[in-house]
């Protein structure tokens, strides 16, 4: 039961809560209309100080919402505009802390995954993709995650899927051949395969032909060999991030060195790539049949200890044990040395 005068003050905190929320959206779709590469440097400054401003988790959602609005839309987005986006993310995520990226990473993957298993008509898997593919190429993600896509999308392989592997590879193919040509050979090897026991499925095969040459050549490092490839614009906007971004490294050490399936899975078994948001396992999901009761070693308490943690409500083993150490300990140290134990 909530009482009449606290409900009415929860009420407006919320009401107050909404208004802050309603301003700083406000404030973060401003920043995000105005965005281009010439003023980059000032609105990613911009955000850092709206970051230390609010609180990250507030920050983290508005951001993400608007961008998903501005980016996934019915029809295909201007690469250009694409990359701007996503470098400005990058540039948050190196300078404002990993969460950022990884918050907006988990959305678009997931929004990715609902996406491709749904027969949508329009262009939003490709946009969704090409985000992905470019928090790739401003080391937001690691290479792991684009593997682990293009192993799915290989292994649906229908024309949707095609037209989305062929868009993947142009896009990020000759970064993914310096970082893992190995695994990139394995997933070719697949393709091919795959395209030979499907060749009688698709009435068109000038597709499966065109994005078998494509991995072709990009097993062969040839650039012109891929129609309309390009690396200048993502080239020049990376060196605007080694610019723009305060920390001396370029950020390898803080890709997100995670996979698919532990992105879908994230509500399940926590978010092992940020400090604090993982835990083992899932203790309190359908693991009630393997609980083995852990038992907490605190040597003899007497009967006495024992009647008192009972009064004192320690009705709990690690209860009983922390407060059986504190009563029977000779000083601090000593306590310490046992509470760890």
């Amino acid at each position: 039961y909530v009482p009449p005068q606290v409900r009415k003050a929860q009420e407006t905190l919320d009401d107050k809560k909404r208004e802050e929320l309603g301003r700083l959206k406000k404030m973060v779709n401003g920043l995000i209309n105005r965005l281009s590469e010439p003023n980059l440097s000032s609105i990613s400054g911009q955000m850092e100080e709206l970051y230390m401003a609010n609180s990250r988790k507030d920050m983290n959602e508005t951001l993400t919402d608007i961008l998903m609005n501005a980016c996934v839309t019915a029809v295909a987005m201007p690469a250009r505009l694409m990359m701007e986006h996503v470098l400005l993310v990058s540039i948050l995520h190196h300078n404002v802390g990993v969460e950022v990226g990884a918050h907006f990473l988990e959305a678009v993957v997931k929004k990715f995954d609902e996406l491709c298993k749904s027969d949508a008509e329009g262009k939003e898997c490709e946009n969704l993709l090409a985000l992905i593919a470019h928090l790739y190429n401003f080391h937001v993600v690691h290479s792991l995650l684009i593997f682990d896509i293009l192993k799915k999308l290989v292994s649906t392989f229908t024309e949707k899927e095609i037209e989305l592997i062929l868009f993947l590879l142009k896009n990020v193919g000759f970064s993914l051949r310096k970082d893992d040509a190995l695994a990139l050979k394995e997933l070719i090897t697949e393709a091919q395969r795959k395209a030979n026991t499907a060749e009688k499925k698709f009435q068109d095969q000038t597709r499966v032909r065109f994005m078998l040459e494509t991995m072709l050549a990009l097993r062969n490092n040839d650039m012109r060999k891929i129609p309309g490839y390009d690396p200048e614009p993502v080239e020049k906007l990376r060196k605007l991030q080694r610019a723009l971004i305060h920390s001396s490294g370029s950020g390898k050490d803080t890709q997100l060195r995670v996979s698919l399936e532990s992105l879908l899975g994230a509500d399940q078994v926590g978010r092992w790539w940020i400090v604090g948001s993982s835990w083992s396992g899932a203790p309190m999901i359908n693991d009630t049949n393997s609980k083995t009761q852990q038992k907490l070693h605190i040597g003899k308490v007497s009967s006495k200890i024992m009647e008192l943690a009972r009064k004192q409500r320690m009705n709990t083993d690690i209860r009983r044990s922390i407060f059986c150490v504190l009563m029977t300990s000779e000083d601090f140290l000593d306590a310490f040395e046992k509470l760890l134990k």
